[in-house]
């Protein structure tokens, strides 16, 4: 049991070294309580969002915290292994940026998806 709390222990310091450390991560972070809050706030205007809908919000969410985790985590270590430039640590660190790039479009395009026809409903009132 000592080394399961260890472990969730050395998992919760990496999220919060993120959130304190890396901008992007922050910025993701700010963007899920603009979107919690939204979805949240819908309910007043009567435009609710459905169980499914929750559902997918949360693993776009989850989809852009764990890309730019890994990818933060990626560039520290090649950093740390290799601290000079080479052409292959760019490579690696930049096809590592172009994968979160591809996740934030995602999670932008679902949350538009789901949330936009609703706000627009309710700024149509």
């Amino acid at each position: 049991m000592l080394r399961f709390y260890k472990s969730f222990k050395y998992a919760l310091n990496g999220v919060l070294l993120l959130a304190r450390t890396e901008r992007n991560f922050q910025i993701i972070l700010v963007c899920m309580v603009i979107t919690v809050i939204t979805g949240f706030s819908l309910d007043h205007f009567g435009q609710h969002l459905t169980r499914f809908e929750w559902a997918i919000l949360w693993l776009a969410i989850g989809l852009m915290l764990v890309s730019e985790g890994l990818n933060t985590a990626l560039e520290k270590a090649l950093d740390t292994l290799h601290p000079d430039q080479h052409p292959g640590v760019g490579q690696s660190k930049d096809m590592a940026a172009g994968a979160t790039f591809c996740a934030s479009a995602v999670a932008i395009i679902v949350g538009l998806y789901i949330l936009l026809p609703r706000i627009l409903a309710v700024v149509s009132l």
